[in-house]
């Protein structure tokens, strides 16, 4: 995309091309009692305000930020993930190109186009789609993407930086959801927020966040929680935050009278009604949004968030917003004198790099 259309893209209307983006992931949902959150609508502004920044950074003689997703095998819904992200980047004016690779694509592959994707200087966000195949390790490939591309904030340096609050790239996903209870107008400040699941990529980093930035009080629930305590916590809730990829696990019986529900699972179950499949989140949708103050529904809430804030990501990179004095160059000196891409000598062994290089 050279400047011309990109100028001829914001002069477009301000929601021209942005329904594409979120159509799919939202459907609209009504409930009797509670507010439900409008993820799409959301996302769409986050667009907005990433394309109205991207053009004063470009018409200030910056080049147009470049992101590249790396997708392996043939999974459906990692397919359909990666073309929502692409749809979002080009309507926001971000280039963006994504490498495919077979499902038995070999780890020491895919870390030799990572290594170069890192080293390439026009390459500003690098991202690659999760799940992998099982013979990949996900934390070995997540940690070969350089921290300052690291556009999924699933890096070690990153993950530290934000553990210890220091600025970091947040993972889309826990940012959405944090950025939705802010537009929402959820309070949080002295607040009990309960998050069910603990997962390193969304539960740890969203109650991280609750309990830091966002002042709550804030209790996490996971899969060696027992029933009886999950119901009692869930209860206890002024916010509760569902990420378990467990169908309509919260009933409404669980749910504090008007309380915030937010839905992070999306998980696809057979419906006999129609004979089809369709998409429901972790919680009772149609039994909570009776009880609930405000609820996200599935889809159309969180989903629609995750690729918005994976844009404001990527501008976050171009731009240097973080600054991570030059860990990552020792990183990659030590891993190209020391490993062989090309025949996959000693990649098995690549996680070790981070610990001699000391880079957290």
């Amino acid at each position: 995309m050279n400047l011309r259309h990109l100028k001829n893209l914001f002069l477009l209307p301000r929601n021209h091309g942005l329904n594409m983006i979120t159509k799919g992931l939202s459907t609209t949902k009504t409930c009797s009692r509670a507010e439900v959150i409008d993820g799409r609508k959301m996302a769409e502004e986050v667009l907005s305000e990433v394309k109205l920044e991207l053009t004063e950074w470009v018409s200030k003689g910056n080049s147009i930020p470049q992101l590249t997703a790396i997708l392996v095998g043939d999974d459906p819904a990692s397919k359909t993930y990666v073309k929502h992200k692409m749809r979002a980047a080009h309507v926001t004016g971000i280039n963006s190109k994504t490498i495919s690779f077979h499902e038995s694509v070999e780890e020491a592959v895919l870390c030799s186009e990572i290594s170069k994707l890192n080293s390439d200087p026009s390459i500003n966000g690098i991202l690659v789609q999760l799940p992998l195949p099982r013979h990949i390790n996900e934390r070995r490939i997540c940690n070969m993407v350089a921290p300052e591309k690291d556009v999924d904030g699933f890096h070690v340096v990153n993950v530290g930086r934000f553990c210890v609050n220091e600025d970091s790239l947040v993972p889309a996903t826990p940012a959405g959801v944090i950025e939705l209870i802010r537009r929402s107008g959820i309070e949080t400040f002295g607040k009990h927020a309960v998050v069910c699941g603990r997962s390193k990529n969304v539960g740890m980093p969203i109650a991280m966040m609750l309990h830091s930035s966002e002042n709550a009080t804030t209790t996490i629930c996971h899969r060696h929680t027992p029933a009886d305590q999950l119901e009692h916590l869930a209860k206890q809730a002024d916010i509760l935050i569902v990420a378990t990829g467990r169908p309509n696990l919260i009933r409404a019986d669980m749910v504090k009278e008007g309380a915030a529900v937010i839905d992070v699972g999306v998980n696809k179950i057979y419906d006999p009604n129609s004979g089809k499949s369709r998409l429901v989140g972790d919680v009772d949708f149609d039994e909570v949004c009776r009880k609930a103050g405000k609820i996200t529904p599935v889809p159309g809430g969180v989903g629609p968030m995750t690729v918005a804030m994976l844009m404001k990501n990527t501008l976050k990179v171009a731009k240097q917003k973080v600054v991570y004095e030059h860990c990552w160059d020792a990183h990659e000196r030590y891993f190209t004198r020391n490993f062989n891409y090309s025949n996959g000598k000693n990649v098995l062994d690549c996680e070790s790099v981070n610990i001699k290089n000391k880079v957290i």
